[in-house]
């Protein structure tokens, strides 16, 4: 079984950073995924599993968030679809 050990500072500071370079690269590409690949293995290699999870949900929370903001709640036109 393998240790869960805390990250140090530095590893922190690296996952971070990674996580910020994967993210302003998605905000200039609109999103698209495939033209941040090499950002998004740096990120998934320098952040432990579990945070890698944790901020994608984060992004996509912020995200949400930032829409309604701008754009206020718009309740779904037919329930049931997708």
């Amino acid at each position: 079984v393998a240790k869960m050990s805390a990250p140090t500072m530095e590893e922190r500071k690296a996952c971070w950073g990674a996580r910020d370079e994967f993210w302003q690269c998605l905000d200039r590409h609109a999103e698209d995924a495939s033209k941040c690949e090499k950002l998004r293995q740096s990120f998934e290699s320098r952040c432990p599993q579990q945070w890698v999870k944790y901020f994608d949900k984060r992004r996509d929370f912020l995200k949400y968030k930032k829409k309604l903001e701008t754009e206020g709640y718009h309740p779904p036109e037919a329930a049931g679809k997708s």
